[in-house]
């Protein structure tokens, strides 16, 4: 009901009378009032005046459902949506959704995460309305060997949307890292459901800094990583960009489902910041130093190593060290 209320009002850029959301709802004046006094604690301005009825004059910058999916031009992403004030995890919540069978692009997104995900079982910084913490559903019909491929999908969509919104320089460290200028603006991380090797649901999840100043990074983060706000210079509206990051995913997303991993490879090859460039890898096994020459068409990063051999990474972390 009370969506139905918010889409008269925007549809209207005049006054809409208490009569007409009655009549139109079916519901009484005591039910419209209660459901626009609702909608005012959530941050929309609606002046109400005798005689005259009710008007919309701003909209909060929180991805609710109704702002995201107004202007939203997607087929699948985006078009279930959850928008949750506190959670441990998104990828938690949107996990719990995916084995409950919710729909493929069903999006779960948080004002704040106490228990946000990065790689590697580390803590990811997800202040309150400062970023976008967020999670997607996918049901792709691929085998699990596919699985990582998603990663690199969706490091190309976030880093295009990105750069297309805001004019950020946004580049990918391998494999799905966005960096700017060397420094952390976004991370992905993506969970699977599988038996034997059919998958049964992907959670991919990406948190991207958004406005968030330098001096409210812990001290440890605040020379590694970066926000939108920090490299454009200006405030950046979350609700838009949402739409943005949606639509490239849903984009990239098909074209991988349609055409195969290698169109994604060659967009994913011009973004990337790790290629041709001295690394250091750590893996659970080993550590040690290299050049990244390449990414091969499984997405494994190709380094070659002091002695002249390349060895092929699939899985690992990897550290971007200066130029000599």
């Amino acid at each position: 009901m009370r969506l139905k209320i918010l889409n008269i009002l925007k549809n209207n850029q005049d006054w809409v009378s208490g009569e007409t959301l009655c009549r139109e709802l079916g519901v009484s004046r005591t039910a419209v009032w209660k459901h626009v006094s609702g909608l005012r604690e959530d941050g929309y301005r609606i002046e109400a005046r005798a005689n005259l009825g009710y008007r919309l004059t701003d909209a909060p910058d929180i991805p609710y459902p109704a702002e995201v999916m107004s202007g939203l031009s997607t087929s699948v992403l985006g078009l279930n949506l959850v928008h949750m004030e506190e959670v441990a995890s998104t990828n938690a919540e949107a996990k719990k959704l995916a084995r409950e069978g919710c729909p493929e692009g069903t999006v779960i997104v948080a004002e704040t995460q106490k228990g946000g995900k990065g790689r590697l079982g580390r803590v990811w910084f997800s202040p309150r309305s400062r970023g976008l913490w967020f999670s997607i559903v996918l049901r792709p019909p691929i085998n699990l060997v596919d699985t990582p491929q998603v990663t690199m999908v969706t490091a190309v969509a976030v880093a295009t949307a990105v750069r297309e919104h805001t004019g950020v320089p946004a580049g990918i460290k391998w494999p799905n890292d966005i960096l700017v200028d060397g420094k952390k603006i976004c991370g992905i991380l993506v969970e699977l459901n599988a038996e034997m090797d059919c998958v049964n649901f992907l959670v991919a999840g990406i948190g991207l800094n958004v406005n968030i100043k330098k001096n409210e990074f812990p001290p440890e983060l605040a020379d590694i990583v970066t926000s939108l706000e920090i490299e454009s210079g200006q405030h950046i509206y979350r609700v838009p960009l949402l739409r943005c990051l949606l639509q490239h995913l849903e984009k990239w997303y098909h074209r991988w489902l349609n055409e195969g991993f290698a169109a994604v490879l060659n967009k994913w090859r011009q973004m990337c910041v790790t290629l041709d460039c001295p690394v250091t890898v750590h893996t659970i096994k080993e550590t040690y130093s290299g050049y990244a020459v390449d990414v091969d068409d499984t997405g494994a990063l190709l380094v070659r190593t002091g002695d002249g051999s390349v060895q092929r990474l699939i899985a690992g972390e990897v550290t971007l060290r200066k130029q000599a």
